[in-house]
């Protein structure tokens, strides 16, 4: 049931992301908001079955942190990967191709310390507000996540496109929003800002570890 939830919350955040990006200029000023919020209240609504990641980066930085198995680390990036391509072509059927690529830098270096950095503190703000001793019990969780990702997307999304999330990097590559040529870098500097999070947290909280 964890994958399953992971999936409908992964697809529909997914399904957000295109639906508000894609030929719709005149509200892109205020994708940030919808992005966020729709985040939010995702992981509020999954966050107590699976943990409401639907984000392979926050999942690995979980399992580095030892609070997720193996075995459901992998029912989770299966269940993710998959409901982000089913959202990006569910966009497609809706909205058709977007008339030009949202995304295409000149260079990797910039997008990818982009990507990690935001990544990074999407994941830390993660394993702090939902993991800590310190915040057991809390009711702030998913407004913290939410706002993590929608400050990034204001603040380098002119630099990196803004994923943060290997699924969300995928489906808007699906999309057609970045070109297949940069999905590289966008998931190294995921995955790694995901998985140094989760050393950070176990090196500055070790009573948690």
């Amino acid at each position: 049931m964890k994958a399953v939830v992971e999936f409908i919350g992964t697809f529909l955040f997914v399904f957000t992301i295109g639906m508000v990006l894609i030929e719709r200029e005149e509200l892109i000023v205020l994708a940030p908001f919808a992005i966020g919020a729709a985040l939010t209240v995702l992981v509020y609504a999954g966050g107590h079955v699976s943990g409401g990641h639907y984000n392979p980066a926050v999942s690995l930085s979980v399992l580095v942190r030892r609070r997720l198995t193996v075995r459901d680390s992998v029912l989770y990036w299966i269940a993710q990967f998959l409901a982000a391509a089913a959202a990006a072509y569910l966009v497609l059927y809706m909205k058709g191709f977007p008339s030009i690529t949202a995304f295409s830098p000149a260079g990797f270096v910039l997008p990818l310390i982009a990507e990690f950095l935001f990544t990074f503190a999407l994941c830390y703000v993660v394993l702090n507000t939902t993991t800590a001793k310190g915040t057991a019990g809390n009711s702030f969780y998913g407004l913290a996540i939410g706002f993590t990702v929608m400050v990034g997307a204001f603040a380098v999304g002119g630099v990196s496109g803004a994923a943060f999330n290997p699924a969300v990097a995928i489906g808007l590559t699906v999309m057609g929003m970045f070109p297949w040529e940069n999905l590289w870098y966008l998931l190294v500097g995921e995955f790694l800002g995901a998985l140094v999070a989760a050393l950070v947290f176990r090196a500055t909280a070790p009573k948690d570890a």
